[in-house]
């Protein structure tokens, strides 16, 4: 009972005794009687307390409900009140807003709204009593949808089938329009991922990759991650080192984007397909982890569209092994990646002895016999990461992993010697067949590829004239080639006793018969009337820096040569000459072009220097730098040896050239080879499309010649025509064709 009525009750009780009592004095005589009256009235007023007090304590649902309620009417959560007979039931102000509830609404149907349930019983509400949180959601009035996650305590068990339950509620309505919202845009971001194909790969340790589900569909991986052991499997061996090259390589501190081209397998398959990887590295920051990651495309297709230009750039025709285009790319990528991953290569280069003599005694089609055979006899000793290639006619050049191993590359030397001797039968059998090697080690040996593969040449042309020879690079090999050659000192003192000549091969309009051009290409006439080869003596020049004067010599004198032909009254044609890349990447290239050319009087557009495939080497944006600036005197550019080494479609896009020279080695067997012819007339209509013409270099009869004319050729050069001239033989050759 309540204090108030405690206190009321005492003072009852107390009169009335009083009264009693003064009314036995005034009547002794039934004092007796008054008394045992009095007594059982009391004790019958304590029994009926007694009993009023129980079931009050039965009926009320705390010690103080009210103040439970008064306390939680203004809360800013949610809060009932509630008893598990549902006699008692009380929602705060907060709650009836969010339900919108009338003064006379019915409690237990309230109830049952915000819990989301159908009925109030004991199994309905257990998941609620039992659990820490409960989940419901429900519209108001409004059709607002509001979601609570309740959390439901006991206040006080009144009874033993009666307890007094508090629920607190955390409105989740805000928080699940974010949820859905980022659901939406996380939907949208992975269906634009699959309609544009694109996988997304990301890792904060670079072990663990998080995959998309385009990523996981690509790959057909059964889960949204892989570590980088099982993805590194999925790719091609020989890409591996990249792609560990550039996961070490990404430190964290760059936002620069990269990219790798890399031939993956999915789990499901069996095959490789063509994948690009732009991928970045962010730095961690006070409140992020580093991320490593990017974007991955499926561009096998256009790979195989490409498949032509790519054969073209980088397969040599005659072999079918790499050329020095892709040797050149592989070896540079592998110089990059040789320090990052402690790791180091053999580059050797190989030169197959006399083979000038094998050409000479027992024709084309059996020397590039021997070519293709080599070519094979190399391939069976590429290592993973490696590489085999033809550099140029019968030089060859393979890439070996270092294991540590320091014999190797001698071993390998002797081992494809030995292969290669065993080739000597049947019509070769009268010739010995041997080849010599020279090597070097990378990265040890030079501060770039062209370095390393430029040493190992060094030691290759160490032991010329030595035949079967296998020698490494030492350091002191380059000043010893240098000006320590009684050739190079012969050459030097040639040069001052003006014992160089130009001799000049025509080349021939296929639409009028006539001669269009010719090149300038340069003998050294010794006194007695010996010819020496340029093939022997340039690259001595190149070496000892006498190419500069033999360059500027070629230029003044072809220009020379043409303006006088012009003055004798002979027609307008075209002088090329060809600059070594020495030559070609001086900054003042033109202005002496300028002032060859001012000296002579010729018009530049009777002037075309040929590029050979060295010139694009060490630096293309540089080498079409210079070419622009020759474009801007009105010279003309032509592509040389166009098909092999450097030589390729690939530069038709950027290089300003006005010609392009097919190979020979197209034109050889052009009239057998269907697919050589395919080739040339595919370039041919490349060319045209790019407003190029064309020349086919090696054209030895008429049958090529009808060939390539109804193939659209433009012009033409080779035995045919004529061999390299003397000036005033040519002459009488343009008497005879005008």
């Amino acid at each position: 009972m309540k204090y108030g009525n405690v206190l009321l009750t005492a003072l009852v009780i107390c009169l009335c005794t009083a009264l009693i009592v003064v009314f036995a004095f005034f009547r002794p005589e039934q004092a007796l009687m008054i008394v045992i009256v009095y007594l059982s009235t009391i004790i019958v007023m304590s029994i009926l307390m007694y009993i009023i007090e129980r079931i009050y304590t039965k009926h009320k649902t705390s010690v103080d409900t009210e103040d439970f309620v008064k306390v939680a009417e203004n809360l800013g959560i949610e809060f009932i009140l509630w008893t598990d007979d549902y006699t008692f039931i009380s929602f705060n102000k907060r709650l009836r807003e969010e339900l919108g509830l009338k003064d006379n609404f019915d409690p237990k149907e309230a109830l049952k709204t915000v819990f989301g349930i159908d009925s109030l019983n004991a199994e309905s509400i257990k998941p609620i009593t039992s659990n820490f949180a409960h989940e419901a959601t429900f519209k108001n009035p409004s059709g607002k949808t509001v979601s609570i996650a309740w959390s439901t305590s006991v206040v006080k068990k009144i009874q033993k089938k009666k307890t007094l339950y508090v629920s607190t509620g955390f409105n989740l309505t805000e928080i699940k329009k974010m949820k859905t919202n980022l659901a939406s845009a996380n939907d949208f971001f992975n269906a634009s991922m699959e309609l544009a194909e694109i996988g997304v790969v990301m890792s904060t340790d670079r072990k663990k990759y998080a995959a998309s589900s385009e990523t996981v569909r690509m790959f057909g991986l059964k889960s949204n991650s892989i570590d980088l052991a099982s993805f590194r499997n999925l790719v091609h061996p020989n890409d591996r080192m990249q792609l560990d090259s550039a996961i070490k390589s990404a430190n964290g501190e760059t936002n620069e984007v990269k990219n790798l081209e890399l031939r993956i397998r999915p789990v499901d398959k069996t095959t490789y397909r063509w994948y690009s990887f732009r991928y970045k590295s962010i730095g961690a920051t006070d409140n992020t982890l580093p991320l490593f990651g990017g974007a991955i495309i499926d561009i096998t297709e256009e790979r195989e569209k490409d498949i032509l230009i790519e054969r073209l750039a980088y397969t040599d025709e005659v072999t079918e092994i790499a050329n020095r285009n892709k040797f050149m790319e592989i070896g540079r990528e592998t110089y990059e990646c040789c320090r990052p991953l402690d790791c180091s290569y053999w580059v050797l280069v190989f030169d197959i002895d006399r083979f000038h003599i094998i050409n000479d005694t027992c024709g084309y089609s059996n020397g590039n016999y021997i070519l293709k055979n080599f070519a094979h006899i190399l391939y069976k000793y590429v290592t993973p990461s490696g590489i085999a290639a033809r550099l140029s006619g019968d030089n060859f050049a393979l890439i070996l992993r270092n294991y540590g191993d320091d014999e190797l590359p001698v071993r390998t030397a002797k081992s494809i010697q030995e292969e290669f001797a065993k080739l000597a039968v049947g019509e070769f059998n009268s010739i010995s067949l041997s080849c010599s090697a020279g090597f070097s080690k990378m990265p040890d040996d030079g501060n770039s590829f062209l370095d390393i593969l430029e040493h190992a040449e060094f030691a290759l042309k160490s032991v010329n004239g030595q035949n079967g020879t296998i020698c490494g690079y030492e350091p002191s090999m380059h000043d010893s080639i240098i000006g320590n050659t009684e050739l190079e000192k012969a050459l030097a003192l040639a040069i001052d006793n003006n014992e160089l000549h130009l001799f000049y091969q025509p080349k021939i309009d296929l639409k009028t018969n006539k001669i269009m051009g010719v090149e300038a290409l340069i003998r050294w006439i010794k006194p007695d009337g010996t010819i020496i080869s340029p093939a022997a003596f340039v690259p001595i020049a190149e070496s000892s820096h006498l190419i500069g004067k033999i360059s500027e010599f070629v230029l003044n004198e072809g220009c020379r040569q043409n303006i006088l032909w012009q003055k004798m009254g002979y027609p307008n044609i075209v002088m090329s000459i060809n600059f070594t890349s020495t030559d070609f990447y001086q900054a003042d290239l033109k202005e002496k072009v300028f002032e060859a050319l001012a000296k002579s009087g010729l018009d530049p557009k009777w002037l075309e220097v040929e590029l050979t495939e060295s010139l694009a080497l060490s630096d293309i944006d540089y080498a079409v730098s210079q070419m622009n600036k020759l474009r801007e005197l009105g010279v003309k550019l032509a592509m040389d040896d166009f098909g092999t080494g450097y030589s390729s479609l690939s530069y038709l896009q950027i290089l300003p050239i006005t010609l392009l020279k097919l190979d020979r080695s197209f034109i050889t067997d052009i009239q057998h080879d269907n697919i050589a012819f395919e080739i040339v007339s595919a370039v041919i209509s490349i060319a045209k499309s790019k407003k190029i013409k064309t020349i086919a270099e090696g054209i030895e009869n008429k049958e090529q010649e009808d060939i390539l004319r109804k193939a659209g050729c433009d012009y033409g050069q080779g035995y045919l025509y004529g061999k390299p001239m003397p000036a005033e033989q040519l002459e009488e050759l343009m008497e005879s064709l005008s």
